[in-house]
């Protein structure tokens, strides 16, 4: 509406106005009001983006407000845009709330023209700097602004480079670079339908609707919805003067660290190139050389440069990133923000910065990301194994990925999707690349230093990543890649190690971590903090066991199904199809013996720790014959003329299948009804589970049981389900002359079990909310059905703004979880109240759970660490504003 205002100098910013001015807006003022040297700019606001896309088109009074912002600078720069002897320049940069590195888009030197770029190269004395610095605004204009396909300009600079016989750009003298702007702007001809635009305050007119519109592209909203960023905080626009890296051997841009983003390392850590501008570094044109390399060429520069980067992280309090340019000497800050770093540097830096009194341990607990941990859990080149590498590149983000090589986005997302691990392979990757990265196991790229998009991009999503491997030479017209005499084609399996940058020729043999040293440190300034309890779903000693490394207080979810699946299978099904009481007795006594070795090693594992034991709860065709494969083998025996004496047993078996098949197993008999129908099961695993509790009291354990009885909607049928496992508890203590506590619980998997928790309280000690089925019974939705089928697209049409199975659905599963625990409280005071579905260990779901007073979570025994983690932020975010 007319009166607001939109557009901000530096001057009048601050790093508190990031949603506002966005990160690099808000950042470029800080810095500005610190005293250190930006270049002078403006920048226009989230509010008229978001204005913009509301209206679709530019708000009222925006572009005479840029105007005058235009004419502020051009006075206090005493240069104007456009001017045929001294011209400004300006870059047009995006920036949104929230860094979204290489997502966005990019332009450089606004404002050259035919008229412009003579004043250029009359003012720098350099025709070849200006006809370059001309020749790269037609190409980031007409690729960004006006949709000419990148590689139409990129074919015209190898073309011309062969013509003249050389390999590198800057072998391309001023002429060179001339005739490469009048076949630029050919190209824009030909493929925009108009001229390439000329009139300074036209170009700054459409780059800001470039970047504006740049919001809603496909990198963005991938980008955006990988990290959970709302989508309605728009970007604001950056317009700073331009300064120039390629001016010459005392000029060059970088991109730098204030400690090692990848290591945490207290040490400056970043990529320098001479003679360069802009997004040459990022864009891994060019193999960029360290930034120690700029000590030596410009000492001046460099100790100005450490002298800043020490400032802003003691200003910032945390690893900085930043841009910056040298010009004929001169430093320029171009960018900072808090620089993305792999989990094993966020941990060491948090604790490094405790140590160095920077920080609280709270702030270093509140600042690592839990889904970061998954960095530390990732698999590693097995140590021992032997293998010819193939190359080695920079080592760019840490983990080990095996998996086929593809060369293109789109086809490693499809692979993704049909259940493949790939690698995506690619000369340097860029933002259109994303969903390719997202789906990709590692990304391995032959271009680009340790900043560029594939490295910054890898290590926040927690891919292995190997860069600037420049013996890799790719071909995408035949789908291969050579290394020397070696030729690797496209679904050939390689192996990268992101760690120490090899790559090799086939699969390696991986290793799981185990974390220690600061992981251990920061969980435990986290269980300091957390009041929550976090126990891990485990099936099998194993599983117990990594989970009890991890720092599990105990099992929230032993789902014995998964104990009867292989071997054991046709063991329930005689149990099920017995058609006598001894026929079902001597199946009953081989499960007995096999469940009660189970549960006296995951007691003795777990020993002092609670142990939830869920009874049988599988959809019963689980356990069944396939109905389908059963009646084809009866069709092809009659029609073969198979004796009736060997016919009539299968027959027999397949009216049995045939008379049990559900229409909706899911909703079918299974859980509680399993156990109502087909009493002897759930006792004989009360059973078993009482017998391995006495035998671990007996040889000294403290064995910690609660019995879990699976999918109740009404009470009566927990009620009774209780007696029954009661006296056939006391049965088992009488026997052994052993007194072993135990509790009896219920697992709330049903709306109606949450809406009726009053009454299912008055028999339950605990409740465990298993939120898997209670999504699917909620929503109505089949989780297997619906993630293979709609589910994306209700994804990207944003009906849905996450997937309800990975994070919890708060406004409605959420509710009725709140309902529950209100209800079951206010009948038995002291009910024990856990969530054992895959939310458990979801850092959002987490922190949902210490809201409404959860007493644990339960997630699988490798998110333990992460769920410990959202535990304690949960607390330390009470009463803090947070995004």
């Amino acid at each position: 509406m007319a009166g607001t205002k939109y557009v901000y100098d530096f001057e009048e910013g601050g790093r508190e106005m990031k949603f506002l001015l966005g990160g690099k807006g808000a950042n470029l003022a800080e810095m500005t009001n610190m005293g250190l040297p930006v270049p002078p700019g403006f920048t226009v606001s989230t509010d008229a983006c978001k204005a913009y896309l509301a209206a679709g088109g530019f708000p009222e009074s925006l572009v005479e407000e840029i105007a005058e912002h235009v004419a502020g600078l051009e006075k206090k720069m005493g240069k104007n845009l456009g001017d045929s002897l001294d011209p400004l320049m300006v870059s047009v940069r995006s920036g949104a709330a929230f860094s979204m590195p290489g997502m966005m888009d990019t332009i450089l030197n606004l404002g050259l023209n035919d008229v412009s770029v003579e004043g250029l190269a009359k003012q720098a004395e350099n025709p070849r700097f200006a006809y370059d610095s001309y020749r790269r605004f037609i190409q980031m204009f007409g690729k960004v602004v006006m949709s000419v396909p990148a590689e139409r300009f990129e074919h015209a600079i190898e073309a011309a480079k062969k013509a003249k016989g050389v390999e590198m750009d800057t072998d391309l003298d001023a002429g060179d670079m001339k005739a490469l702007v009048e076949t630029f702007k050919g190209i824009v001809r030909e493929s925009a339908g108009r001229d390439f635009p000329t009139e300074p305050m036209e170009q700054l007119k459409l780059s800001v609707t470039a970047v504006f519109s740049s919001w809603n592209n496909r990198r963005a909203i991938d980008y955006r919805r990988l990290y959970k960023i709302s989508d309605d905080l728009g970007t604001a626009v950056n317009i700073c003067t331009m300064v120039y890296g390629n001016k010459g051997g005392n000029s060059g841009t970088g991109v730098s660290f204030t400690r090692d983003p990848a290591t945490g390392a207290n040490q400056a850590y970043g990529d320098y190139l001479f003679n360069a501008q802009g997004e040459d570094v990022v864009a891994g044109i060019r193999t960029p050389l360290h930034i120690d390399d700029l000590k030596e060429a410009l000492p001046d520069c460099y100790a100005q440069l450490i002298g800043i980067m020490k400032t802003l992280e003691n200003h910032y309090r945390d690893m900085c990133d930043i841009e910056f340019t040298v010009e004929q000497g001169t430093l320029y800050m171009l960018q900072t923000r808090v620089g993305k770093r792999t989990a094993g540097a966020a941990l060491k830096i948090a604790v490094d910065m405790v140590a160095e009194g920077l920080i609280s341990k709270d702030e270093a607990v509140s600042r690592i990301e839990p889904e970061q941990l998954d960095q530390l859990l990732h698999p590693q080149f097995d140590p021992k194994a032997t293998y010819p590498v193939l190359t080695k590149g920079m080592n760019a983000s840490p983990g080990a990925a095996v998996g086929k090589v593809v060369f293109d986005a789109d086809d490693a997302e499809a692979a993704a999707a049909r259940g493949e691990k790939v690698i995506l392979v690619r000369e340097e990757t860029t933002p259109d690349d994303l969903h390719g990265m997202i789906a990709a196991k590692g990304i391995l790229t032959s271009r680009g230093g340790k900043t560029s998009h594939a490295a910054v991009v890898a290590r926040g999503m927690g891919k292995p990543c190997v860069c600037g491997a420049d013996a890799v030479r790719i071909s995408y017209s035949e789908k291969l890649f050579k290394v020397g005499d070696t030729v690797i084609k496209e679904g050939d399996l390689i192996s990268i190690d992101g760690t120490t940058g090899r790559v090799v020729g086939g699969a390696v043999d991986l290793v799981e971590p185990s974390p220690t040293g600061d992981f251990g440190t920061v969980l435990g300034w986290a269980d300091e903090a957390r009041h929550m309890q976090v126990r891990a779903n485990a099936d099998t000693p194993g599983d117990a066991r990594k989970a009890r490394e991890f720092g599990a207080e105990g099992i929230g979810l032993c789902r014995t199904e998964h104990m009867f699946l292989g071997e054991r299978r046709p063991i329930v099904e005689r149990v099920i199809l017995a058609t006598s009481e001894a026929e079902e007795k001597e199946a009953l006594a081989k499960l007995l013996d096999l469940q009660r070795s189970d549960f006296v090693e995951i007691f003795e594992v777990m020993d002092g720790l609670p142990v939830t034991i869920r009874l049988l709860d599988p959809p019963l065709h689980e356990f069944l014959p396939g109905l389908v494969d059963l009646a084809v083998e009866v069709a092809v025996m009659e029609a073969k003329g198979v004796p009736e004496a060997e016919l009539k047993p299968r027959r027999s078996l397949l009216a049995q299948v045939n008379k049990m098949h559900e229409a909706n197993p899911m909703l079918g008999l299974r859980g509680v009804r399993l156990g109502i129908m087909h009493p002897a099961l759930f006792r004989m695993q009360v059973r078993a589970i009482m017998e391995a509790a006495c035998l671990r009291k007996k040889a000294g354990g403290d064995p910690r049981v609660e019995i879990m009885i699976p999918l109740v909607a009404e009470v009566e049928e927990l009620r009774q389900i209780r007696a029954e496992s009661e006296a056939e508890i006391a049965a088992v203590l009488a026997e052994r002359g052993i007194q072993v506590d135990y509790m009896i619980g219920t697992m709330i998997e049903l709306p109606r079990a949450a809406l009726t928790a009053g009454e299912i309280a008055e028999e339950a000690e605990f409740f465990s909310f298993g939120t898997n089925d209670l999504t699917q019974t909620t929503w109505g939705f089949s989780r297997d059905d619906v993630e293979a089928k709609f589910l994306p697209l209700y994804l990207d049409r944003r009906i849905l703004k996450s997937n309800p199975f990975e994070t919890l659905d708060q406004a409605g599963v959420g509710r009725l979880i709140s309902l529950g625990v209100e209800a079951g409280r206010a009948t038995r005071p002291d009910l024990k109240v856990g969530l054992c579905g895959e939310h458990g260990g979801d850092s959002d779901s987490v922190k949902f759970c210490h809201k409404v007073g959860l007493n644990y979570v339960s997630c699988s025994p490798y998110r333990v660490p992460l769920a410990r983690l959202a535990a304690a932020q949960a607390v330390l975010g009470e009463g803090s504003s947070s995004k």
